[in-house]
């Protein structure tokens, strides 16, 4: 074999061993995109993203949405539930006409706001948060102003004035954890309609506070009137 063969062979076999090498990291790339996080789909590489602080969506078009849009849905969800189990209460155990009308509209609000998020977890192929009678709320204690299972208790064993003040105060303390899901969910949301349910929660929300508060006797309130017009909602009979 003279010299020049050889050579033609060697860089022959440089060549493709450098095309060889530089497929099977194309190949590798291509594998690390569809399935490197153990996930299937493109929800998996999409929560990724977000994370990492991509902008990129789930989706395309009108139904674009990151990982910040499903975890404001499945955690307003249950956030919502525990005020609407708190609002059903007041009709039975409430002694303020002014806090049975606060209650009545949390329950109008919340509860379409409940069917909304959850056509949209549906719609996205995620995780729905389960409904059962006597939610266990400790469960979602880490969540911003959810009340744990001792604070429902003492509620639903109050009545009168005692039911009142209870109630207002864990309301606002609801509501405040509320207003910071919706402005996490405002910063960082990617879904336009999850973006402007969050600003709606956040308005009407503390607007609430503020009644709240009046009804409280403070920010100069006078604890609002009672349903026999002769006391409000805070203090014991």
């Amino acid at each position: 074999m003279t010299s020049r063969t050889s050579i033609r062979i060697r860089t022959r076999r440089t060549a493709l061993a450098a095309a060889t090498a530089t497929a099977a990291f194309l190949l590798a790339a291509c594998g690390d995109g569809d399935g490197g996080s153990g996930h299937e789909g493109p929800h998996a590489s999409a929560s990724a993203g977000a994370e990492a602080g991509s902008t990129a969506g789930k989706e395309t078009g009108e139904n674009a949405h990151n990982a910040q849009d499903v975890a404001f849905a499945q955690g307003m969800i249950p956030h919502h539930r525990q005020a609407l189990e708190m609002a059903r209460l007041a009709a039975d155990r409430s002694a303020s006409a002014g806090v049975e009308d606060l209650a009545a509209r949390i329950e109008k609000a919340q509860d379409p706001e409940i069917t909304t998020m959850t056509g949209w977890l549906t719609a996205w192929g995620e995780e729905v948060p389960e409904s059962m009678p006597g939610m266990d709320h400790s469960a979602h204690s880490g969540m911003p102003g959810m009340m744990g299972d001792e604070d429902m208790a003492k509620l639903k064993e109050a009545s009168g004035r005692e039911f009142d003040t209870m109630f207002l105060t864990m309301m606002v303390e609801h509501h405040e954890g509320a207003v910071e899901m919706a402005g996490t969910e405002k910063a960082k949301g990617r879904y336009a309609p999850a973006k402007d349910l969050a600003d709606a929660i956040a308005t009407a929300q503390n607007a609430e506070i503020t009644e709240m508060n009046k009804l409280l006797g403070k920010d100069g309130g006078n604890g609002g009137n009672g349903k026999d017009g002769k006391h409000g909602g805070n203090g014991k009979d």
